[in-house]
Formats: structure tokens, C-alpha cells, sequence
């Protein structure tokens, strides 16, 4: 993006700047108390211009903020999701589900009705589950998204808060969660990122996935993971960039660097670590049984490493760490949110709630989860399952005094100057998607991941090859096939040297005793109980990732990777350092 990203720890001074402005209130709110001032933080050298209001994005949210009513700070803290493939004109389906969720029909008009900062684009439909292709989707194919995406900014444009540009993020972390695939560049996992080893390269490819997000018109990124995968976590795996909380730290400030640099926000989750236990928060209450030292030197060093390289954002996850604030989720905890997070770590960004329509944050209605989650210092309230609720409790605590005015304008401040620094990112065409250089950038970052557990470091496999998997995935069995051929390998059906692919969900079942190469595209750990001669893992699925494995099985490319999570009774790699 055009400007320097602002290092967290200063960032304090600009809320400070923005709270002062902000004395005799706004519009429908008389008798408004003075908001509590901001932390202070590091000045501008003396010999250093001021910046004007015209290009400084603290003062310029600071000036929108003070024109904004009740109702309009209120909605820029929200960030549901909306039903649809367009912001007019949507299915049956999703118009009743928009029904259901805001009492509207379409995208557009949640974003009038709740004067919204933000939506996040799902993968999920509100028509039929049970086709095989949901095709109402916010996430069809890139042209369908960067309509929809133009369609939902010419909503909000409109709004009050107009000036500054609207909030548009989704899930697009690469590996198993990835919401666009169609016709953009996929990159491997987080954990083939880490397997590599060279946060150059992770910069370079995220660069790649940055500039393509933003030709499609999304602006925010919930990525990358901090998570350090302490645990055997299936909800996190092969999202995680590994098990060493210093080299993770480094790949996430690669992952950082290469977004924003492309002029989208990255969002370091899930805080405070959701690798530190197996259990999903998508289920319930996942616990941290670490101890404060612990967590401050197994998992937090990601996240102080994504600050440092800038990273605007941070998701709260809803996990419980009872050593700092037990049966609380972190999401809904003043103390890990203000004290620890913005205290004692110094982030002053934008903090965003993990989904609340997870089973964690249903505890509460919608309105007071929303209340909670802003009260403990989050900025913006991430899929509420009621708009409406979630957009009345947050007014009603408003005017009641439950909700603090200084919380309010404090979120929606650091918001704005989220929002108006992504407003100086150049506007990438969307010529710029899946371009050869960015196919160039993910190949580079899954050969250098591709790692050899067992067996000859290099060594071509005698074919002909007979690729097999489990669970189906003939769409990678082809990729690999293809790859392959084009190395010069001869494939048969059956009857050849068996390369036997195991993935996401798969465990010892799915092995295959005869196979003479076990791959692992996921999580490495299946492999501990492989008998197959040769066991090579790729951490990811990706075209870029079966075109380096390839390479490797055909003798032609040296598999450098080091496995980065610990596999039980084999060596990171066999071929050295």
C-alpha cells in the first residue's frame, strides 16, 4: 500500500489525538460525557512536518468521527455477514435468509438499515443445503465477487461514514480454508509456508495473494494465523506455519508484510492461541490449561511478531485461559483483551471478534454479546447471528450507560483509521489475477516446503507410478498425474510404482501398506504409522504444491523442507540441514 504501516505501539497516539477532538459530542447525543482519553504513545520527531487532516488517516477518522450520530457509531462496529452473490439482486433463498438475519433482502439494504463498517463474504448459502453446488454464494469466482463487492461499497458510500472506505474481508488464509478458488492463485498452506523456512518467500507469495484479494475488491484479510501448533489441533493443523513459536513469528511477519503491502488489512488470529488446545471452538469452549508464562512464551510471539511487522488487525478467539481470566472467553475478557493484549503487548489496532455465532459467544442474545465483546476491547462485532439485535442491545447500552460513549468512539475511531489507511492502497485491475508471476511466487513457496521423513533425500521413485488417495480427490490425483507426465514420469492407472496421497481428516486407516510413497498433504502426523519406504510430506494440495512434488519423485528437484511440527519417531528431514 502507498503509506508506511503505523508500528502498533505508536498507534495509541493516534486515538489519543482522535478522542481529544471529540469533546461537545455528535448529532443525536446532547449532553455527551467527555470521552476518556487514549494511551499515549511515541511523538513525531521535531524536525518532522505535521500531517494535515488531508493525509493523516488518524485525523481524518478523528474529523468523520465527530459528525457521526449514535446510530451511525454504532453500525461501524459491526461486520455481519449477508446471504447473496450480488448487493441488489439475490435468490429466494437468500432473501429469506437475509429476512432471518437483518429483516431485509438483499446485501444493500442490511448495509442502509445498520449503516454497517463492514461485511465479511462467506462461502455458506442460505438456498437448499443439500445441492451439490451452492450457487448463491458470496464467493462464486472473482468476477462475481468484484461485483458484488462494487455493488456493496456503492451501499455504504452513501452512508454517513461514506468517506471512509467500507470494510470487505473474508477467510482467505490458503490450504483448507481458502473462500476464493476459482480462477486465482492458490498458495499452500500455512504449514508448507513454515516447512520452507524462508519468510522471503512467504512475503512474496502473500504479496501475490494480496494484490489479487485486492483486484476483487476485498480489503481485509482474516489472515494470517499466529496460532502455534502446541497441540495435535485438527480445527488449526496445517493453518498453523508450525510448533516453534520464533520461526511461526517470522512467517507470519512475512505473511503481514506481503498482505498490506498489497493494500489489505492482515488479522493475526486467534488471540490468545488456538493451537494450545485440540479442541474446536466451532464446538465449544476450547481451554487453555497453559500457565501466563506459558502462553507469554509458546504463544504469543507470532502475534508480537505480526505487529511489529505492521499487521492492523487482531481476531479474539473464543478460548478459555484460565490462568489469566478462567471461564471467560478471551473474546468476551477485558483482562486479555485491554490488559494483556493492548497493555501489556501494545497493540492498538482494530481488534475483531471471532465469528459470534459460534456456540462460545451464543451464551448471551445477540445484543448483550455484542455489548460484552465491545466492553472487553473489541472493535468490531464479527457474523452476529441477529443484525438487528446485535444493532439495538449496542444502542440501547449506549444511551443506558452500559456501554461506555469512550469505548465507542474509541472502536470506531481506530476503524476509521483502519479504513481511511487502506484507502491509499493503488486499485489493482483484475488483470492481475493469477497472473504467471504470482503462480511463480506459490511455486517457489511449495518447492521449498516439499520434505523427505524417510528415505533418500532426492532420489527419483523407479516408475511407472500408480497414483492412489484416499477420500476420493480426484481432482489432486490429476493434478499430480498431469505433473508428473509433464516431468517426464510414465503414469498407469494401476499396476505401477504406488504413490499413495493422504490429506485433510485422513488418518491410519487411510494408509496403504503397499504403497512404496506415503505422501502427506496436511499434517504430517499420519506418517508415524506409514510403512512405506519413502514418506514425503507437501502440507497442502495445491497445484503448486503436487507440481513440486513432482519435481521431487522425478529426481529433479532437491525436497529441502523441514518438517515444522514434530512427528513421532521420525527426523524433521533426512536431507540434512
Amino acid at each position: 500500500m502507498g503509506d508506511v504501516p503505523i508500528r502498533p505501539r505508536h498507534a495509541g497516539v493516534a486515538v489519543a489525538a482522535l478522542t481529544a477532538l471529540l469533546v461537545s459530542g455528535c448529532s443525536g447525543a446532547p449532553d455527551r460525557p467527555d470521552p476518556t482519553p487514549g494511551p499515549t504513545g511515541v511523538s513525531a520527531a521535531p524536525s518532522a512536518p505535521a500531517p494535515t487532516p488531508a493525509d493523516d488517516p488518524a485525523a481524518r477518522a478523528a474529523a468523520l468521527v465527530a459528525t457521526l450520530s449514535d446510530e451511525d457509531l454504532v453500525g461501524q462496529v459491526l461486520m455481519p455477514y449477508a446471504y447473496g452473490d450480488s448487493a441488489t439482486k439475490v435468490s429466494t433463498g437468500s432473501a429469506a435468509g437475509n429476512q432471518a438475519l437483518a429483516g431485509v433482502d438483499t446485501p444493500a439494504e442490511m448495509i442502509a438499515k445498520y449503516r454497517l463498517g463492514g461485511l465479511i463474504l462467506v462461502g455458506f448459502s442460505a438456498d437448499d443445503p443439500t445441492k451439490g453446488n451452492q450457487e448463491t454464494t458470496n464467493v462464486d469466482n472473482p468476477k462475481q465477487v468484484h461485483e458484488l463487492t462494487t455493488g456493496l461499497r456503492g451501499a455504504a458510500g452513501r452512508l454517513a461514514a461514506g468517506p471512509a472506505p467500507f470494510l470487505i474481508g473474508t477467510d482467505q488464509e490458503y490450504g483448507v480454508v481458502t473462500r476464493v478458488t476459482d480462477g486465482v492463485t492458490i498458495l499452500p498452506s500455512a504449514l508448507a509456508a513454515g516447512a520452507a523456512g524462508d519468510p522471503k518467500l512467504t512475503e512474496a507469495a502473500w504479496r501475490a495473494a494480496g494484490a489479487e484479494l485486492a483486484a476483487m475488491g476485498i480489503n481485509v484479510d482474516f489472515a494470517p494465523l499466529a496460532d502455534v501448533l502446541a497441540t495435535h489441533s485438527t480445527v488449526i493443523g496445517s493453518r498453523s506455519f508450525g510448533a516453534d513459536p520464533k520461526q511461526a513469528g517470522a512467517q507470519v511477519g512475512g505473511a503481514v508484510r506481503g498482505l498490506q503491502a498489497s493494500g489489505v488489512a492482515a488479522t493475526l488470529k486467534h488471540f490468545p492461541g488456538h493451537g494450545h488446545s485440540a479442541d474446536d471452538s466451532h464446538k465449544d469452549l476450547p481451554v487453555l490449561t497453559q500457565s501466563a508464562a506459558e502462553l507469554q512464551s509458546g504463544a504469543w510471539p507470532p502475534f508480537t511478531a505480526g505487529f511489529e511487522a505492521g499487521a492492523m488487525a487482531v481476531m479474539s478467539g473464543h478460548l478459555d485461559a484460565q490462568a489469566i481470566d478462567p471461564g471467560t472467553p478471551a473474546t468476551f475478557s477485558h483482562k486479555l483483551l485491554t490488559d494483556v493484549l493492548r497493555g501489556q503487548l501494545g497493540f492498538q489496532g482494530v481488534v475483531i471478534t471471532d465469528g459470534m455465532n459460534m456456540p462460545p459467544a451464543k451464551r448471551w442474545a445477540p445484543g448483550e454479546a455484542a455489548v460484552r465483546a465491545l466492553n472487553a476491547g473489541n472493535d468490531l462485532i464479527l457474523m452476529t447471528p441477529n443484525v438487528g439485535q446485535a444493532y439495538d442491545g449496542l444502542l440501547a447500552a449506549l444511551r443506558g450507560g452500559s456501554l461506555p460513549r469512550a469505548r465507542l468512539v474509541e472502536a470506531v475511531t481506530r476503524v476509521l483509521t483502519m479504513k481511511f489507511r487502506l484507502a491509499a492502497a493503488p486499485t489493482e485491475p483484475m488483470s492481475t489475477l493469477n497472473t504467471p508471476a504470482h503462480r511463480a511466487a506459490a511455486d517457489a513457496l511449495a518447492a521449498g516446503a516439499v520434505t523427505v521423513l524417510r528415505g533418500a533425500c532426492g532420489k527419483a521413485v523407479q516408475g511407472p507410478v500408480t497414483v492412489t488417495s484416499s477420500g476420493g480427490r480426484d481432482a489432486t490425483r490429476a493434478a499430480l498425474t498431469a505433473a508428473l507426465t509433464k516431468a517426464g514420469v510414465t503414469v498407469k492407472p494401476s499396476g505401477g510404482t504406488v504413490v499413495h496421497l493422504v490429506g485433510y481428516g485422513d488418518g491410519d486407516s487411510d494408509l496403504r501398506a503397499d504403497a512404496a510413497v506415503t505422501v502427506a498433504m496436511d499434517t504430517p502426523y499420519v506418517l508415524a504409522k506409514a510403512k512405506s519406504p519413502t514418506l514425503l510430506a507437501t502440507y497442502s494440495s495445491s497445484r503448486a504444491s503436487m507440481t513440486a512434488l513432482a519435481a521431487v519423485l522425478a529426481g529433479k528437484a532437491r525436497p529441502g523442507g523441514r518438517s515444522p511440527v514434530a512427528v513421532s519417531g521420525l527426523p524433521a528431514t533426512t536431507c540434512g540441514a
